[in-house]
Parts: structure tokens; sequence; C-alpha cells
């Protein structure tokens, strides 16, 4: 008998959901074939069966909540996919005479412990809905809001109607309306924007930058450019090599606050964000202020598939020093993105519009795009946010000055 273990899930993640079983107890399976996904608050992992052989039981079944190194199921090695039900029934007798990893499931999770412990709650105090009557995590969260809510009802219950989830909604539309519950990812998204902006002194500032300099060069390079490179010559690398240059400039745009020390980062590690089928997810491109055009369009384009095939691992979406974020691709004309924490700045590009402008006195069409930096003004003042803005507008309206490292 092999068990089937939740591998190495990365730094600061303690639990995983089993979104999806690929296999069904019965079933034979050859080494390294993939078993189940799990969905962390990150990232999507696979879990490749250990052994070529029958997958016996399955332990953690779709939607459970699984800690790191927990079981996810039993497999019986050998056997073939004619045989597969004889190894199924007799994995129940071979498993009932071991006590010993029953018990150890029955174990409450160590995130749980350690939250119970932070809460000063016993464990008779929270309802455990994990596997055998297991505490999990979540479960000390909801004991501990719950008795938040009710010492605030008790203090002030006037705003009671304040906690109301929803509305009551009429019988026709509820018979319409679909329920469907919140993805790892998704509640991770939504929990990180809003600590940004209950967190950090948000502001944004805007300019506009006229790409017919960058336009104009990519069309005279991009062919050579592709024919030596392997790779198409986009506008992101123009924007990263902009950002940098801007960022040593204005070091406190790299920065970040820890406690009372503002941490100031002499590298650059650039956030790229990424829309997925999933949400979003910001890969990084490490140490972007030592790489070229070409080493910035070849990682992007790498992190980028790998991104929307769910392949990312945790490193390479921790790290990130700045963010670009390209709402340009979905058409977006002008936005304020939120700071991806603890990041103390972030730069939102947008849709390339033919506008008016006036040069040298005259009126004349322009590939134009609004740019949006949000920053945190605990850290960032406005003359460096401004001053940031304006040399990224700079060097992306002459794009020698990034070659002169001007």
């Amino acid at each position: 008998m092999t068990d089937v273990m939740v591998p190495a899930l990365g730094e600061s993640v303690s639990e995983a959901t089993v979104s999806t079983w690929f296999k069904k107890p019965g079933d034979f399976v050859k080494q390294d074939e993939m078993l189940c996904e799990l969905e962390t608050d990150k990232v999507s992992v696979e879990v490749p069966a250990p052994v070529s052989g029958v997958l016996a039981e399955i332990i953690a079944p779709e939607g459970a909540t699984v800690a790191a190194n927990a079981r996810l199921a039993i497999m019986t090695e050998g056997g073939a996919a004619a045989a597969p039900a004889p190894k199924a029934e007799a994995a129940p007798a071979a498993a009932a005479p071991a006590p010993a990893p029953a018990a150890k499931d029955v174990e409450d999770a160590p995130a749980a412990k350690k939250a119970l412990a932070e809460a000063g709650l016993s464990r008779d105090q929270v309802q455990a809905t994990g596997r055998d009557g297991r505490v999990m995590k979540d479960d000390v969260a909801r004991a501990v809001a719950g008795a938040a809510g009710a010492a605030a009802a008790a203090a002030a219950p006037a705003p009671a109607p304040a906690a109301i989830p929803r509305a009551p909604v009429p019988a026709d539309d509820a018979a319409r309306e679909e329920r469907v519950k919140m993805t790892r990812l998704r509640q991770t998204i939504a929990r990180r924007l809003k600590d940004a902006q209950n967190t950090a002194a948000m502001l944004t500032t805007y300019n506009e930058v006229d790409m017919s300099g960058i336009m104009e060069l990519r069309n005279t390079y991009k062919d050579a450019f592709e024919k030596k490179h392997g790779v198409k010559m986009g506008f992101m690398s123009f924007f990263v090599k902009a950002c940098t240059h801007a960022l040593k400039e204005v070091p406190e745009v790299n920065a970040e606050i820890d406690g009372t020390d503002v941490v100031y980062k002499n590298y650059v590690h650039m956030g790229v964000a990424v829309g997925t089928p999933s949400g979003l997810v910001v890969p990084v491109v490490r140490d972007a202020d030592q790489m070229g055009f070409a080493q910035i369009e070849k990682k992007i384009a790498e992190l980028g598939i790998r991104a929307r095939d769910g392949k990312l691992s945790m490193a390479e979406m921790q790290g990130g020093s700045f963010t670009i974020s390209n709402g340009g691709v979905y058409g977006s004309l002008m936005s304020s993105p939120i700071l991806n924490p603890p990041q103390s700045g972030i730069l939102g590009m947008h849709k390339i519009q033919d506008r008016p402008v006036v040069v040298n006195g005259q009126i004349v069409i322009r590939p134009m795009m609004y740019l949006a930096l949000s920053y945190d003004h605990r850290i960032v003042d406005g003359k460096g946010a401004v001053t940031f803005l304006v040399r990224v507008k700079e060097a992306l309206e002459d794009p020698r000055r990034l070659l002169m490292d001007l």
C-alpha cells in the first residue's frame, strides 16, 4: 500500500482544496500520471501518482480542505487495468487494522492548533468540519468571527442590519439565480485587494504618452528582432525598461514598509499582471533591471503561457517589488489600478487610441495611451510619484533615452 500525499505547497501556504479527481477508486494508474488537482490561495497544484498501481481509496474527496503533507488517497502497487476491482475491494480490509494513520488523520491541522492558541480558544469551542472531526484553520476563523460578532451585537445592537449579507430576493428572481462557491484563488484576490485599500494610503496620478516613437521603432526592427531572438517585439519590454530606469531615480516606489522601517530594494523584480480563466495572477520577472529587451520578452511570454495553463509555481509569483498591469488588452481606456501588497507602486497601461494633440502649435493625430500610477502615499510623496510617471513618459516617447540610460 502506498499513500498519496499532498505535495509541497510552498512557503506560507498551509492548506489546499481538492478541486478535481481525475481518477476514481479501482482505476489503474501509471506512475506520474495525474491523479487529482489541488487549489491553493495562489496556484493550482497537480498531484501525480507516486507508483504504478490501482487507486484503492480516496481519502480526501473533491471540495475537501487538506493540510500540507496530509494523505489524499491510498494506492495498491502493481495490478493491471483488467483487474482493478479486487484491488479496490482489498483496500478497506488492508486499511482496517492500521489504527496509527487513522489516529493521525483525526489530529487537528497544525495551522488550526496555532490559530486556537492565538485566539485563546479551546478545541470544544470550535465546530470541526474536517475529516473525522478534525479542526481546520477555517473552523477557528469562523469561531473567532462568531465570537466577535456576538460581542459586537451585544455592545451595539443597532448596526445589526449591516451584518446581513444580502437583501431579500423575490422567489421568481431566486429561481433564476445560480450560487457558485468562490474558488480559493478568487477569495485570495478579493481579500488582498481589500487589504490593500484598508492598509495603504492609496493615491493615483495620471499622465498620457505618445506611442508613435515606440511604434515606429517596433515597425522598423520587429522582423529582424524576431529573426534573431525567436520572440516577437512587444510593448511590454519597453514599459519594463522604462519603469526600471524610473525606479532607480525614485527608489521609494520600489520600496515597502515593514513596521516602522522602509525597505529599499536594490533590485527590480517586476510583476506582470496576467488574466487567466481562474482570475488575475502576477508572475514575477526577476532582476528585470539586468535584462535586455529580448530577455524580457522571452520571460514574459513564458510566464504568460504558464499562467494561462495554471502551471505557475509559488516561487514565480512571490517577491515582486513593482507591478505593471495592462488593461489595454481588454480595451480599457482609463482605470486606477489597486496596489499589490506589500508593494508601494503599480503602473496601469491602457488602450492605444488615436487622438488629436497639439505638437509645436499644430493639431496632429497621434497614437496616445493614458498611464496611471497608483502608489502608497505613506511612503511615496506626490513629487516622487509624478516624477516617476514623467520619467516613464519621457523614456517611452523617446526610446533612445533607454539605450543611453537617461
